[in-house]
């Protein structure tokens, strides 16, 4: 009898060890995340992995870093809430007619470049903000570009003694937050004979205002380059074979999308150039009947037809 009163108590002294440890084991589990389903965990609300969380801020830090902080007082800085449309090369014009271009993709500008006249017919590029405060030291190496055959390449020296500068379309200091993009900036491709007054004066306080455009409003698309009024422009360059023309006007035309959307154009002849920068401001429709381009045509049709057909100096401040 005693042998089975202790056979019993043994029994259940194991049923309770059992239960205990089962019991033990529950509550490790309970408070453990890794063994558990996502959805056992966090009231059914997934849980995102560390590689997932890291791509996530990375993508933030990327789209925070392309946008200006709003001013609240100017009613023209960036609508964080605005959704935007994503175009690609905005500020490349449509395919160009009736004129022989080569497409130069560099790594923060397109060239058009003609190698007929050995001018770009435009060059393009998106000027963010970031761009507009780099700090990479400018090169002043002009030299010659190699994916231009050798009949068509200019150098360098081909201006030399021509009393013309070697007048950048998309600026230097546009190009100041990559060392590759600045030694891009200095390939002949993206140069045009230009004024050496003009080139110091006007023209480079037109760059200057774009990268304070786009500290101010954010990502500009631009796009710039040489006006031929004459069938046989003078040219330059010593070489036989290799004669460089000389415009006789420059364009630039400049959007900026933000709370209020806006465009404008400008025409400098080559030559030294007096007055105020409005004196040169028309609107991008003008620019287009010069030209012979279609600027800024991803747009909705009415958008992009409302938006260059007017000439607004003061909504950009000047």
């Amino acid at each position: 009898m005693t042998k089975r009163k202790n056979s019993k108590s043994i029994l259940v002294a194991c049923l309770i060890l059992i239960v205990a440890v089962a019991g033990i084991n529950y509550l490790w589990a309970c408070g453990s995340k890794g063994d558990r389903l996502p959805s056992e965990v966090n009231e059914g609300k997934p849980v995102v992995s560390s590689a997932e969380r890291n791509a996530l801020f990375a993508a933030q830090e990327a789209a925070r870093a392309e946008t200006p902080k709003t001013n609240p007082n100017d009613v023209d800085a960036p609508d964080q809430g605005l959704s935007q449309m994503a175009y690609e090369n905005l500020e490349q014009p449509a395919e160009l007619r009736n004129r022989k271009e080569m497409l130069l993709f560099k790594s923060q500008f397109i060239i058009s470049y003609n190698l007929e006249t050995l001018c770009p017919n435009y060059v393009c590029w998106s000027l963010t903000p970031s761009r507009a405060k780099g700090r990479v030291q400018r090169s002043d190496k002009f030299h010659g570009d190699n994916v231009v055959n050798d009949r068509c390449r200019v150098d360098y020296f081909d201006y030399n003694g021509s009393g013309y500068d070697r007048g950048h379309m998309c600026p230097a200091s546009d190009n100041k937050n990559s060392i590759l993009a600045m030694d891009e900036s200095f390939l002949m491709t993206n140069i045009c004979p230009q004024n050496h007054n003009l080139n110091t004066g006007a023209w480079n306080d037109l760059e200057i205002q774009c990268r304070d455009w786009a500290r101010n409003y954010g990502t500009l698309y631009i796009c710039c380059g040489p006006i031929f009024d004459s069938k046989s422009p003078k040219t330059i360059g010593r070489r036989k074979n290799m004669k460089v023309a000389v415009p006789d006007r420059f364009f630039k035309v400049i959007l900026a999308l933000g709370r209020v959307p806006k465009a404008i154009g400008f025409i400098y002849p080559n030559r030294s150039c007096g007055g105020d920068m409005r004196d040169y401001a028309v609107s991008v429709d003008k620019v287009e009947n010069v030209t012979g381009m279609d600027f800024f045509y991803q747009l909705d049709d009415k958008q992009e037809k409302e938006l260059e057909r007017v000439c607004n100096p003061s909504a950009w401040g000047i």
